[in-house]
């Protein structure tokens, strides 16, 4: 146990830490707009540029494509620069597939899980190059494309009327 002076001993104990007991509830549930669903043939893609683990941008694009998946929503999340690596199945240490903190697999198991339920994962082979990653090294499901297919596939989807999350992380 610490050596704790009279002045930190005080400071820790004005206010209880934490003032209320683990499974209390500090927040609300109510939900304030409707909880939508896909119109039929409505589609969703997620545009990302960022690195895992490097902010939560790339992993939350990650999840709001899942959900818009479960909404009934045609969705794809498309993976671009540096997002590329995102989508790389060798990450894990000392062994791949083995977390090193937690977390560091999250993004894995969140696009397998993605892909399982029936999602498509692009992967820009100029970003995968870009910091030295070979398509073998994707996860499995994902689907490589030329740097050149980026601006054709927001077309596609723009011309079909689709909802675009667009993250960007420098």
């Amino acid at each position: 146990m610490a050596n704790y002076t009279e002045n930190e001993l005080k400071a820790m104990n004005e206010i209880p830490h934490p003032s209320l007991p683990v499974g209390e509830k500090i927040y609300g549930d109510t939900k304030v707009f409707p909880d939508y669903k896909a119109n039929e043939g409505e589609k969703f893609l997620a545009l990302v540029h960022g690195i895992a683990h490097e902010s939560s941008l790339s992993y939350i694009a990650i999840l709001q494509a899942i959900r818009a998946q479960r909404k009934g929503f045609e969705t794809a999340i498309y993976f671009y620069g540096t997002g590329a690596m995102n989508a790389i199945a060798t990450r894990g240490f000392p062994t791949i597939g083995n977390a090193a903190f937690a977390g560091q697999m999250s993004h894995n198991d969140s696009l397998a899980t993605f892909i399982k339920e029936g999602g498509k994962v692009y992967v820009c082979r100029f970003g995968l190059g870009l910091h030295g990653h070979r398509e073998e090294d994707l996860i499995e499901g994902t689907i490589p494309c030329h740097p050149l297919d980026l601006q054709d596939c927001l077309i596609e989807y723009s011309r079909a009327g689709a909802f675009i999350l667009s993250t960007f992380q420098i």
